[in-house]
């Protein structure tokens, strides 16, 4: 078979004026590659989950492509085929307050920084730097982080290192607090898509855009008589305020895809319930923990509408923080997960239990995303959904052989896999998901706990 290859213009040169309009030929091309590189990923959602998993109960049994799910994992079986489980991956740069610095690292590959209990990380979360690659100034919202039952115990309904998981692309990487109300989250993204709705949608977005720009003017006055510290601090708060200026004017449009959730009454759950929160978990609200199932379902609803009406890119879905100080009335747990995990003693079967529960929501999001039809393809085949916890084995608090799950087919993700890795570094796992998205780089975190992208993802 000849290998030499012919330009279009030698083709031209030879042929003279006849060859107007000529195809292109086999013989033009370079040679082609085995397989086609995959286009970038479209959308990405992070799901957390608390307090690692049973890992004897969560690993797959089987080989990498013809494997069956263990007990915690086996209700995924409906979308095993769209799941990657990533298995023997170290959360090497989770250093420092035992839960803290895990759900920390998680996004960010990065340690966490001074006197631990007390501080965050020192980079940003993998989600804001996709959402700046893919959203920000594109979509009306460049990114949405939601959290159930978020802030329970020590840190009592507040933003802290024990639960906080997204954290701004720039320095200096300030955290950025979940939506916690579903009533607020739903009219605020899905109000303008229903056309019976009471109120004025053109008067309220134009009563928000003037007090926006007169907060823009406040502000902008007051730049001008401070020191430079200060006048940084104002002028990034200013960017926020014209990102959301911006965001008020593109609203999404109803179309096939794109449709407003089923709205439920939530009224018997109090999204900040957590400000009446005890360190040990003493005190139990049972109405809102009762509810926990209908306003999760609810907020993965909201999520994936989120994202196929483009009002974002990219989206956190929170299942709690890393204390989880709540019950679970539905499974016949009235204790929280902490006490599960350490505070009670290691109880092996309860946590099983919780985190079997939790793989039913995960299928239930995968199967929802699997519905959406974007135009000849499912809203999950353009996406990358990463499931992970803040640490491995609870009651040893390990990092090593992390639980983490893939999901979906963006940027050429192969699914339906059980692929093992040499306890390699999980910031390793961040690059790799960045390059799904036509991110070039090879490191990200810390970089003394990186290697370089994954093998075998794709």
């Amino acid at each position: 078979m000849a290998t030499h290859r012919l330009t279009r213009r030698a083709v031209l040169r030879g042929a003279g004026a006849i060859a107007i309009a000529l195809p292109w030929l086999e013989i033009m091309g370079e040679a082609r590659e085995a397989r086609a590189q995959a286009a970038p990923a479209k959308r990405f959602l992070a799901v957390y989950t608390p307090g690692g998993t049973v890992l004897d109960r969560w690993r797959p049994t089987g080989d990498e492509t013809r494997f069956t799910l263990s007990p915690i994992l086996e209700p995924l079986a409906p979308v095993q085929s769209r799941l990657l489980v990533v298995d023997g991956l170290d959360m090497k740069s989770g250093l420092g307050e035992q839960h803290q610095a895990g759900i920390i690292a998680w996004l960010t590959g990065t340690p966490q920084a001074g006197a631990a209990g007390r501080a965050y990380g020192s980079g940003p979360s993998v989600d804001q730097v996709i959402a700046s690659r893919i959203s920000a100034g594109q979509k009306a919202k460049a990114s949405l982080q939601f959290a159930v039952r978020w802030a329970t115990g020590k840190s009592h309904g507040l933003l802290s290192p024990i639960n906080a998981v997204n954290f701004e692309s720039k320095a200096p990487y300030s955290p950025i607090p979940p939506r916690l109300d579903p009533v607020e989250i739903f009219t605020e993204l899905f109000g303008t898509l229903n056309p019976d709705a009471k109120d004025d949608a053109a008067l309220r977005l134009a009563r928000k855009q003037s007090i926006l720009d007169f907060l823009d003017r406040r502000y902008a006055s007051l730049s001008a008589r401070l020191g430079a510290a200060d006048r940084q601090k104002i002028d990034q708060h200013l960017t926020k305020i014209r990102e959301i200026e911006e965001s008020l004017s593109k609203t999404p449009v109803t179309t096939s895809a794109c449709k407003a959730p089923e709205r439920v009454d939530t009224s018997d759950y109090n999204p900040r319930t957590g400000l009446n929160s005890a360190d040990n978990g003493s005190i139990k609200d049972t109405s809102t923990d009762a509810a926990i199932p209908k306003v999760g379902k609810l907020m993965m609803d909201m999520m994936v509408m989120a994202l196929a009406c483009d009002i974002t890119a990219v989206g956190t879905l929170q299942w709690s923080d890393t204390e989880a100080k709540h019950t679970f009335p539905w499974l016949n747990l009235s204790e929280h997960h902490h006490f599960y995990q350490h505070d009670g003693g290691f109880r092996p079967a309860e946590c099983e239990r919780i985190c079997n529960w939790y793989s039913k929501q995960h299928a239930y999001l995968l199967q929802e995303m699997e519905k959406v039809d974007m135009g000849g393809h499912s809203l999950l085949d353009e996406s990358v959904v990463f499931f992970g916890s803040e640490l491995s084995d609870p009651p040893s608090h390990k990092k090593n052989n992390m639980p983490f799950l893939l999901a979906g087919g963006g940027g050429g993700l192969r699914a339906g896999r059980w692929v093992r890795y040499p306890n390699l570094p999980h910031n390793n796992l961040l690059v790799s998901i960045l390059n799904l998205f036509g991110d070039g780089r090879t490191t990200f975190g810390d970089p003394s706990h990186c290697t370089g992208p994954l093998t075998n993802l794709t």
